[in-house]
């Protein structure tokens, strides 16, 4: 898979993990690849219906940088030994869905969508890169730069005109993200 920016790389290699560590770490890195595969989809779904090309230009900018997320997990799990998710096709059109219909509401409701969908990545970045095995420097490398990546995507919907999304929906985004990740979790 073609990136467009490297992965960060562990200085001084890496030491090697043991089974259950390196197992936990293939667990993980896999969600993170369900997420970006699902990352790609809302935003070419809400990019399709984006009314103002500014929306549509950042949302493909953020695509594109979540295609370097994807590439980067896959090569990770490789190093690793281990698989993508055997959900990721559902995960796509699910997503893909869900972004057309976001869009559809229009580019307020669509950017707001991006900043909380952000908002809940980062968390759920945090919370991988303190459950990550110590040793797995290079997976924590590269959830750090993804972090930082999806605040910037937040931030720019944000600042493009993303309204607040109503709690009820907040809390159905969340119940989503969990039933997407424990599944690519262990399938």
């Amino acid at each position: 898979m073609h990136t467009v920016r490297e992965a960060a790389a562990a200085p001084g290699g890496e030491p090697a993990l043991k089974e259950s560590e390196r197992l936990e770490s293939i667990r993980l890195m896999r969600v993170n690849h369900a997420g970006e595969v699902s990352a790609q989809a809302l935003y070419r779904g809400q990019a399709l219906a984006a009314r103002d090309s500014a929306v549509s230009d950042a949302m493909r900018q953020a695509a594109a940088e979540e295609m370097d997320h994807l590439a980067w997990c896959e090569q990770r799990l490789s190093e690793l030994h281990g698989r993508t998710s055997l959900l990721n096709p559902l995960w796509y059109a699910g997503s893909f869905a869900i972004g057309a219909v976001a869009g559809a509401f229009g580019d307020r409701a669509s950017l707001g969508f991006i900043t909380e969908t952000e908002r809940q990545v980062e968390s759920h970045l945090n919370d991988h890169m303190e459950r990550l095995p110590e040793a797995d420097r290079r997976s924590r490398l590269i959830l750090e730069q993804m972090a930082e990546d999806e605040v910037r995507h937040g931030a720019t919907a944000l600042a493009l005109g993303g309204k607040e999304l109503p709690i009820a929906l907040r809390r159905a985004m969340r119940l989503a993200s969990r039933v997407m990740t424990r599944g690519s979790y262990w399938l």
